[in-house]
């Protein structure tokens, strides 16, 4: 069964990092009750999914036991999963997958692809959950020493590619896989902004996309000098609106209120049955905050679909 994850139109997933040393958010959401009340937060925002983690995988972090990661995420994924909110769970580690599965998680997030532990696709394979395949060179520890590339789109495609024939071989179905080209791991900021211009070689290889750029440090490019993390907002909710009119069925955010008013901005402008972008969720936006002739759109959108 196809997962929250669409193949066609765009979702909103939501940043919730339970750690002490990610970049963006480290620390701030390491008590279990401010990451649930966050997750709500997030969703009252317009996430559709959050993602929960309990690892860094910034550039030189140094890996985390599998039952110190458990034992972070766990009660906060119990908790947003009992309320109803869909929930993801970022992990390269099997054992902290099937805990978070069983605690009511819907998706693994894998940014290795499975190649951090031969038994993740077997258990994503048992689950029946959706997993998002990343893709991923070395570790996050030794990742900034593999990013070279002499093409770098094709390379990443037929990597791709092959762990995806991986993941089919240890019994996960097609409509189960998103692909994701994994930004900032093992690539250098030419690296990025080129797969993000030549996205069609993802898309080409016949699964959903979702994409994590939010306040990677590629962006700070568009920024002054002394620009914060935070201020990588901006960039991050217009390329998000880009994306997903070029398609893009997933985006990775931290700051989900800007990118929920940068996707809808380009709902309201793109002609009816415009790329990407007729979802349900969209209308969460509050009436007073739309223009008037986009509200005879939305009824008419609304009546279309019924």
């Amino acid at each position: 069964m196809p997962g929250p994850i669409p193949s066609h139109g765009t979702v909103i997933v939501g940043v919730l990092n339970v750690t002490p040393d990610s970049f963006s958010d480290g620390a701030r959401y390491l008590r279990a009750s401010a990451a649930v009340r966050h997750a709500h937060e997030l969703t009252r925002a317009g996430a559709d999914i959050i993602d929960i983690g309990g690892e860094s995988t910034r550039p030189g972090a140094d890996p985390v036991d599998p039952r110190l990661e458990t034992a972070r995420i766990l009660p906060v994924v119990t908790a947003v999963a009992a309320a109803g909110i869909t929930v993801s769970v970022d992990t390269m580690h099997a054992t902290t997958a099937r805990a978070a599965l069983q605690a009511g998680a819907r998706i693994v997030n894998d940014v290795s692809g499975g190649l951090a532990d031969p038994d993740m696709h077997a258990v994503v394979a048992e689950s029946g959950a959706q997993y998002v395949l990343g893709h991923l060179r070395g570790t996050p520890r030794t990742m900034n020493e593999h990013a070279h590339y002499d093409d770098v789109t094709a390379e990443l495609a037929a990597e791709l590619s092959q762990r995806i024939r991986a993941a089919r071989a240890a019994g996960i179905e097609a409509n189960r896989i998103v692909v994701d080209p994994g930004l900032g791991f093992a690539k250098a900021a030419e690296h990025n902004w080129t797969l993000l211009r030549n996205l069609t070689a993802l898309t080409a290889l016949g699964h959903p996309l979702m994409v994590g750029a939010s306040r990677k440090r590629f962006l700070s490019s568009l920024l002054p000098s002394e620009a914060s993390t935070a201020d990588r907002d901006l960039p991050t909710a217009l390329l998000s609106a880009l994306l997903a009119e070029r398609g893009v069925n997933a985006l990775r955010v931290h700051d989900v209120t800007a990118t929920r008013i940068a996707l809808d901005m380009v709902r309201f402008l793109l002609p009816p049955g415009g790329i990407g972008l007729e979802r349900a969720s969209s209308d969460r936006v509050e009436s007073s905050h739309i223009p008037d002739d986009a509200h005879d759109r939305r009824r008419g959108e609304q009546r279309s679909h019924r």
